[in-house]
């Protein structure tokens, strides 16, 4: 009797260990899904951090031979995401797991409030580090496109800078005496107009010289009118 209750006891063990060997270890899959995500955003300057959501215990899903990560259809590399998991073999099974990726790098905000119309100078801004992926749309992370343009709107004390509120200082004012550099293949020559409007730098601008002939360039600093030929 004792050694058929001791031949029960070895069996049940034996397939309790067997069972437990054939459940997939969910920190594997965490794993394998912040390796998918690191590579995805190896491009990127800074440091990455990936923090991956929870796997329900009470899935107990079947150890998979090949677990493949994916990204759901719509789904992004970073930011907050979320990751698809799926097994093929010995016993199909798809899962879904929610992810954050955060790029740690510098970006510009504003020093101090700042007012609509004023020109922002480097005493303005400062570089702050965080999350750069977390940032709204449009915002500016190189001084070189802040530093001497025209604010649209008021910005507030660590604020971000965007493209969208903000503009190049006037290169050339209307009724301005400007210089009208003629450039051609073979030639460079210079007279003195007098603006048609106003134009900042790069964009298109008109002068009439003082012969009277209207001319069509690109507005320069320092009240250039560059005139291709």
């Amino acid at each position: 009797m004792k050694l058929l209750s001791a031949l029960v006891l070895v069996s049940t063990l034996g397939f309790a260990s067997q069972a437990l060997a054939q459940t997939q270890n969910n920190g594997e899959l965490l794993k394998l899904g912040e390796s998918f995500l690191r590579a995805q955003n190896s491009k990127h300057d800074g440091q990455i951090n990936v923090v991956m959501g929870q796997i329900d215990a009470r899935l107990n899903l079947t150890a998979c031979e090949d677990p493949t990560v994916f990204l759901p259809k719509g789904g992004k590399i970073n930011g907050k995401t979320t990751l698809g998991i799926r097994c093929t073999s010995p016993k199909p099974w798809n899962i879904f797991v929610a992810a954050q990726v955060q790029l740690i790098g510098e970006y510009l905000v504003a020093a101090a409030p700042l007012s609509q119309g004023q020109i922002v100078t480097e005493s303005d801004i400062k570089k702050v580090s965080g999350d750069v992926m977390g940032l709204p749309a449009g915002s500016i992370t190189n001084p070189e496109y802040v530093i001497g343009k025209t604010l649209q709107q008021s910005v507030l004390a660590g604020a971000t800078f965007k493209t969208t509120g903000l503009k190049s200082a006037l290169a050339i004012q209307q009724g301005q005496m400007v210089k009208v550099v003629a450039i051609g293949k073979s030639f460079n020559v210079s007279t003195d107009g007098q603006a048609i409007g106003s134009a900042a730098e790069g964009q298109i601008a008109k002068a009439k010289t003082a012969s009277g002939q209207l001319v069509t360039g690109i507005a320069k600093a320092g009240g250039v009118l560059e005139v291709q030929y």
